[in-house]
């Protein structure tokens, strides 16, 4: 317990999927957790069940993230985590992506990344230094033809995660900035896509946990562990890493 106790993270998309696990996880270990998400009632659910701050936002509003970290320093002082996690998914390959598909996909997970690395940039180096754990994906890594829009997206994240990375390194403030890569994990996010790919509704089977484990899913609290500690001081020579969770999917 306490492994990010004293800490003030911001974690997107946190309404439910990673983005829960991942708050729940940090506010378990001691961390002030400011947690965002554009579906409100859900958000504030979670942030009244785990004692955290909730906000309102669409990540790809730029004006939003000034707002969320200026209110964060005003009431806190500091920033030392941001989980760049809230993301969306259509099943579209090449040919039916469509224009609004692509630009809206890009806008929430590149711009949104974007938006937080470079305001929490600011905000980490008057805090002293800080962790930015950007969530990509095993699809930045293979290719997805039922996901197009989304796989770019993940890959450009893991690009800009590095380039952030390299800049942090260069500028030795204390700040560092690393990628999550799940593979197929027990969310709502993939459970719309087994039942729109696969025909298969997760929680219509009498034994979920044999299901999950014959399709090869994780938990959230898997990718959460990865978060918690890239988030903590253990993994504080850790910059530019692309942290793959997804039981060995992508080396076979």
């Amino acid at each position: 317990m306490g492994r990010v106790a004293g800490k003030v993270a911001i974690v997107t998309g946190a309404a439910q999927g990673l983005g829960e696990a991942d708050a729940r996880m940090l506010a378990a270990e001691g961390a002030r957790v400011i947690l965002t998400d554009i579906n409100e009632e859900a958000g504030r659910q979670v942030a009244s069940e785990i004692g955290a701050e909730f906000f309102a936002q669409d990540v790809s509003d730029e004006a939003s993230w000034a707002t969320l970290v200026d209110g964060v320093m005003e009431r806190h002082g500091q920033l030392d985590v941001l989980v760049n996690n809230a993301g969306i998914a259509f099943i579209a390959d090449v040919e039916q992506t469509t224009t609004e598909i692509w630009r809206h996909t890009l806008a929430v997970h590149l711009d949104g990344t974007f938006f937080g690395c470079h305001y929490a940039m600011q905000a980490m180096n008057k805090s002293g230094g800080g962790s930015i754990i950007n969530m990509s994906s095993t699809a930045a890594l293979v290719g997805l033809a039922p996901y197009f829009a989304y796989s770019a997206a993940k890959g450009g994240i893991r690009s800009l995660t590095k380039s952030v990375a390299a800049y942090c390194r260069g500028q030795k403030k204390g700040v560092r900035c690393n990628s999550v890569h799940p593979g197929s994990i027990d969310t709502p996010m993939v459970e719309a896509a087994l039942s729109g790919l696969m025909d298969l509704e997760l929680s219509e089977q009498t034994d979920r946990e044999a299901t999950r484990r014959a399709v090869g899913l994780g938990e959230p609290n898997d990718v959460a562990f990865m978060v918690l500690f890239l988030a903590s001081d253990e993994s504080k020579h850790i910059n530019g890493a692309e942290m793959v969770v997804d039981n060995g999917d992508t080396v076979v």
